[in-house]
């Protein structure tokens, strides 16, 4: 099918969709301030809009809708609030918001339509906008693909504008004066003649007034807070102790559960002998699950302690039905994604003829490369709380989409969706794992079975690794031509393995899960780069696999910045240039990107030798990913013993995100990405061998300890960039890449395979 036709199916399918709905999408506003129904506040507090309350006090209590695990947006989000209404920020507190259609993330959603971060096309912009209004009409609350804050810029600056504003006409109200004679600041509002009232004394009048439609909101060159480091709201109660994550959760007269799943993919349970288990003591219940779109069959021991019931659990006697695919393993799953890379796939970027240009090429460089399956490995282990009574189920689960969690705890439960309530503590970790409901399946499933009674599930760690929806294993081919300069005149890249969003729509929404689904993000990374080359080609060949795959941090970008930044030290290296001045070249029409690698590479001394160590190869490399709106750069220091085995003890790192609000957290959750994609590129691999995942702890899935950490420089590049980056995840993608690269420049070898173990 040609460019010009896909175009042209693509603008029919958006137009007419347009159409459907077209109504809700571009003549109707969505009331982004309003009180979700059934809001009640505590006393001596006043809801201004649905995204904040004021006490009497003075305390500003703002609603966050995005789950905090570790990345700062229960601090990020109050503070766009904050800014706007001009309060103090000590009076700042935060509070999980409910699940309600007014906090979706449409932002999410309207990232996925799969065209490059700089098309500015008429079909583009259509694309995001009937994608943003979908998933506003859709209003599905969620965490991921660093959205968090870019979702909310707008409308949580407006709640604080107009909460400014509420009380502002209370005071002129209350003291007969015009508006215009009143200011504010740092909780108070003031007037020329000398009256003062806090903002306590101000927001039991101010929410019986009328939310403005329109607000002005700040120049951002008049911020007092935002671009400046704040103390982090979350830090205080996870310092001393009292934060509250889902494991810690304890109800009166609360049960444990533990649970085994199917060792093999897609089997079922075939027998089961309760006896010896029921017997234990302290065991309560035997609960079989069968497999659902969700969920593996699985089979669940609930007792009055979780050690009691995982005990219980292995005295079961289970025969399952391994199923067609007790025979997987990797070496063949290996070769079958090599026999794909010959085959035709999915075009995402065309740029000019690169068979032409290969045919009058003087050098040809290819090579192949490879990554494995990866588990999320997150520190607390996947658990679910649940209580089903009198027609109705309670919740609580650490967990990136509370109403997904909702919609699919009501179906376990045999309750309506309405009458499911989510508690959302603190997730020891998400990575995008807790954007699935499978835990939440089961535990809902096992509450039901004991009603009025509440069942905290908890896997253990071999379970978490052995049932996980992995990061997908991928394999990319690449061919690069050169001119008689050295320059690239061609390019193309194949790349075969899943889809993460098919998988995904797939548990959620089999019916609608389809091969012909687009999934940008099985070739970001690698079709949208910022490198300047007259000829481009980039495919993907749709691997279909029974292995469950999902997001993972920095999704497709984990994988393709590898793979690209790896290969084009190799294309530097065969056209005899520096990979710094190749990249220099390739980025003459991308000044941002540019900018980005030059601090990168001048903090980390890139032109310095690094000097000898008796007996150590040393070696330093760079790479450069964009990925969800931000630009980063990192520079890796590297020594090979004499045995091949690799020690990071040096990383610099430079990120343009347009506008760092908390430069403090920006840093963190660069240094956050690092080691997260350190583990992985050093030691992270799941394979299988006779249908079973075989690794099943921290031995055997190893991560970065604090003695091989590395010392981490993060410089934020200020670009003047008005837009905002997301940065979450954008840390992970360059740090393999950079580490191979300088592996290459000690050894002489290419890195190709991943983790740098790998044989």
């Amino acid at each position: 099918m040609n460019k010009l036709r896909r175009r042209l199916l693509i603008a029919a399918g958006l137009v007419g969709g347009a159409f459907v709905v077209g109504g809700y999408f571009f003549y109707r506003e969505r009331d982004s301030l309003r009180l979700p129904r059934g809001f009640a506040a505590p006393p001596n507090e006043s809801w201004l809009t649905g995204w904040l309350r004021i006490g009497t006090d003075g305390t500003v209590t703002v609603a966050v809708p995005r789950q905090e695990m570790g990345q700062g947006i229960s601090t990020a989000l109050p503070m766009l609030v904050a800014e706007e209404l001009d309060c103090d920020p000590a009076s700042l507190r935060y509070e999980q918001a409910p699940v309600d259609p007014l906090y979706a993330n449409a932002t999410l959603l309207g990232d996925a339509v799969p065209f490059r971060p700089d098309d500015v096309s008429w079909l583009a912009r259509i694309a995001h906008v009937t994608q943003f209004r979908f998933a506003e009409l859709l209003g599905v609350q969620a965490t991921g693909g660093s959205s968090g804050v870019r979702d909310a810029w707008l409308v949580m600056r407006h709640a604080g504008a107009a909460a400014r504003a509420m009380l502002v006409a209370a005071a002129a109200n209350r003291w007969k004066v015009p508006e215009s004679e009143i200011e504010v600041s740092q909780g108070a509002v003031t007037h020329k003649s000398g009256k003062r009232a806090g903002f306590g004394e101000l927001a039991a009048d101010a929410a019986q007034l009328p939310v403005p439609s329109r607000v002005t909101l700040k120049d951002p060159n008049d911020f007092r807070l935002l671009g400046k480091p704040q103390p982090r709201l979350d830090v205080p109660a996870k310092s001393d102790g009292s934060a509250r994550f889902g494991a810690d959760v304890r109800l009166p007269g609360m049960l444990y559960a533990a649970i085994v799943h199917c060792p093999v993919f897609g089997g079922k349970l075939k027998s089961l002998d309760p006896g010896k288990a029921k017997a234990s003591p302290g065991v309560k219940a035997v609960v079989e699950l069968a497999p659902t779109s969700t969920t593996e069959a699985a089979v669940a021991v609930v007792a009055d302690g979780w050690w009691r019931a995982k005990t219980a659990l292995a005295a079961l006697a289970i025969t399952w039905d391994e199923g067609a695919n007790a025979a997987l393993d990797t070496a063949r799953l290996r070769q079958s994604y090599l026999e794909l890379l010959e085959r035709s796939g999915r075009v995402y970027e065309e740029i000019g003829n690169t068979e032409d240009a290969f045919r009058t090429s003087s050098k040809t460089i290819e090579a192949t490369y490879e990554v494995p399956y990866l588990a999320h490995a997150t520190m607390e282990p996947m658990n679910a709380t649940a209580l089903v009574k009198d027609g109705r189920c309670e919740i609580w689960v650490g967990n990136q989409a509370p109403t997904l969690v909702r919609w699919f705890a009501a179906k376990a439960a045999q309750v309506p969706s309405e009458a499911v309530t989510v508690h959302t503590p603190f997730l020891g970790g998400g990575f995008g794992r807790r954007a699935e409901v499978d835990v939440a399946v089961e535990a809902a499933a096992i509450a039901s079975r004991l009603p009025g009674i509440p069942v905290q599930l908890l896997w253990s760690r071999e379970e978490d690794l052995r049932h996980d929806v992995y990061r997908p294993m991928a394999i990319a081919k690449f061919r690069c031509a050169l001119d008689a300069n050295g320059a690239i005149s061609a390019w193309h890249n194949r790349i075969a393995g899943q889809s993460c969003t098919q998988g995904l729509t797939a548990r959620l929404m089999p019916a609608a899960a389809s091969d012909m689904m687009k999934d940008k993000t099985v070739a970001e990374g690698a079709y949208d780069l910022p490198y300047a080359m007259p000829n481009r080609r980039v495919e993907h060949v749709l691997a279909k696999q029974p292995v469950p795959v999902g997001y993972w941090r920095s999704v497709g970008h984990s994988y393709n910045a590898f793979f690209v930044e790896a290969f084009l030290d190799e294309v530097a290296r065969a056209a005899g240039k520096d990979p710094v001045d190749l990249r220099r070249e390739l980025l003459r029409n991308s000044p941002r990107h540019l900018r980005v690698l030059e601090v990168a590479a001048k903090k980390a001394n890139w032109n310095t030798p690094l000097g000898t160590i008796s007996g150590v190869r040393v070696g330093r490399g760079i790479a450069l990913a964009e990925s969800f709106h931000s630009i980063v750069a990192q520079v890796a220091e590297v020594e090979v013993d004499g045995k091949g085995a690799v020690r990071v003890r040096r990383v610099v790192c430079a990120i343009d995100c347009g506008r760092a609000l908390n430069p403090d957290t920006v840093a963190a959750q660069m240094e956050s990405g690092i080691v997260f994609g350190l583990s992985a590129a050093l030691y992270g691999a799941i394979t299988l061998k006779a249908g079973r995942v075989e690794q099943s702890n921290f031995p055997d899935y190893d991560a970065v300890r604090m003695a091989d950490c590395p010392a981490i420089e993060v410089e934020i590049v200020a670009s003047g960039w008005k837009h905002l980056g997301g940065v979450g995840e954008p840390g992970t993608p360059p740090i393999a890449p950079a580490v191979a690269n300088a592996v290459f420049a000690a050894t002489g070898k290419p890195v190709r395979r991943l983790p740098l173990g790998a044989a």
